[in-house]
């Protein structure tokens, strides 16, 4: 169906619910193009749903959207903390709530765009976000047994306590991985035990962009990975370390800590090019099998 058409039909659909935009899909699979495209169509404005792109000074590692990208259209919950610090997902939660009735003051449609599907998660979904203050001890110990002996480690320990969460998170999101342990060990419930239901908040369009293959989109990652190196993300990278611990939660992100283990001399750089590429296909599939969740909600 024309993409026009499509938000047009759901414009005049029937519900007793506020109207919400969802563009999701797999990392790199044009996202970002496809929400200037609708927002264009109907005057809206795009919220990020990534939970990298809300970190400062790291633009090529998360390929965040230029302002020339932007084409005029506003967007939302980009750059708002430094890369030493953490933003919770109860804290995006309000946060961005809050940004939504603000469109909808001004009339406007809402788009959330981008690949972190907690963070969706969190907004179209009735959802009970546990707001546990952190034990500062027990992150200590964590991020120590994860310098000492590897992310895989830490996240192994995830994979034992709550093997089911840990099937949405990549072994070097460190930062979740640890988050989802302390929820677990000081609750003894999981992240997924918060979740109230599948019933939506607002009646939703659910966008795509249409891709060849997986092997089309993995061959596409494969070529932005080296294309992120050519731009300079070795360099951004050497910035960060200028300001920031090698600790510091952003440079412990995947497609950051490969280059900080480059950097280290852990690896050689086509190593490191390697392992961005081999990382991001992995996301991407762990991406193919969340987002599939979606389907049942699509009408």
């Amino acid at each position: 169906m024309d993409l026009e058409k499509k938000v047009q039909d759901f414009l005049e659909r029937v519900s007793d619910k506020k109207k919400i935009i969802v563009i999701y899909w797999p990392t790199w699979s044009w996202k970002t193009s496809l929400s200037i495209k609708v927002a264009k169509i109907i005057d809206a404005e795009i919220i990020s749903t990534d939970s990298r792109q809300i970190y400062r000074d790291m633009n090529i590692g998360t390929w965040k959207i230029t302002n020339e990208e932007m084409e005029n259209v506003p967007h939302h919950m980009l750059d708002l903390i430094n890369p030493d610090e953490t933003y919770s997902v109860w804290e995006f939660k309000n946060t961005t709530e809050e940004i939504i009735s603000d469109i909808y003051s001004k009339g406007k449609m809402p788009i959330l765009c981008w690949g972190t599907g907690l963070y969706i998660d969190s907004l179209i979904f009735d959802m009970d976000i546990p707001k546990v203050i952190a034990n500062s001890t027990l992150r200590e110990v964590l991020e120590n047994e994860a310098k000492e002996y590897w992310n895989e480690y830490v996240y192994k320990k995830l994979v034992d306590l709550d093997p089911e969460y840990a099937k949405e998170l990549h072994p070097n999101n460190v930062q979740y991985v640890i988050r989802a342990l302390e929820v677990k060990i000081i609750t003894g419930q999981s992240k997924k035990d918060f979740r109230t239901g599948r019933k939506l908040k607002y009646d939703v369009l659910f966008l795509t962009p249409e891709i060849e293959s997986r092997e089309y989109l993995y061959n596409r990652i494969n070529t932005r990975v080296k294309m992120m190196f050519d731009e300079g993300l070795v360099e951004e990278v050497k910035s960060l370390r200028k300001k920031y611990s090698d600790e510091t939660p952003g440079l412990k992100t995947i497609w950051y800590i490969e280059v900080v283990n480059y950097l280290k001399w852990e690896t050689t750089l086509e190593e490191s090019i390697e392992l961005v590429q081999q990382h991001n296909r992995n996301y991407a599939k762990r991406q193919f099998t969340r987002f599939k969740r979606y389907e049942e909600f699509i009408q």
